[in-house]
């Protein structure tokens, strides 16, 4: 067990960084889900490695061991949305990193229609614009689960004040509406 202030990284990079088919692939992801560096990348794929390794091992357990821990896996991954209800091991085995990264908040925001492009919705969540429920998300990776979907919205913009403050430019407008007033 580490030390607890020291963190651990949550990823792991490609063993080949220069393939030009893998370099093309991960560059289409980051523009289509407006992701900030290849670092949230790898961490959404060092998660779905995790989940298909776990699957693997089930698949490889005793009968008795399988059904108890196949149906923990798949509960958890039903509550964050990624499986539907009466999924298999083979469902889990055949997810995609696109499949991960659709439940993000940024990417939900922008396919509900919130913003314009995947980084003005990642605008929005990090200037603390977008709630889910009654709380203030503001990291754009926050996955989002199954029932969850339905509570997001854009938070109120501020009223703005109906009548201008007191100043240099009020002063000198108020004698032009009286004698505006007064022609009519």
């Amino acid at each position: 067990m580490g030390d607890p202030k020291k963190a651990r990284k949550q990823y792991s990079r490609p063993r080949s960084p220069w393939r030009a088919d893998q370099l093309a692939q991960e560059l289409y992801l980051l523009g289509t889900f407006g992701l900030r560096n290849k670092r949230e990348l790898w961490k959404t794929q060092t998660q779905l490695s995790s989940v298909r390794k776990q699957a693997r091992v089930l698949l490889a357990a005793t009968e008795v061991v399988r059904l108890r821990e196949e149906k923990k896996l798949l509960d958890s991954l039903r509550k964050r949305g990624l499986v539907a209800e009466g999924a298999s091991l083979d469902d889990i085995l055949s997810l995609t990193v696109e499949d991960v990264l659709t439940r993000r908040l940024q990417t939900i925001v922008f396919k509900r229609g919130m913003a314009l492009s995947p980084l003005h919705s990642r605008q929005l969540i990090v200037h603390g614009h977008v709630r889910l429920g009654n709380r203030t998300i503001t990291v754009p990776g926050y996955e989002v689960g199954e029932g969850q979907e339905d509570v997001i919205t854009l938070s109120a913009k501020k009223e703005k004040v109906a009548e201008p403050e007191p100043g240099p430019k009020a002063e000198a407008e108020a004698p032009v509406a009286e004698a505006e007033a007064k022609a009519q």
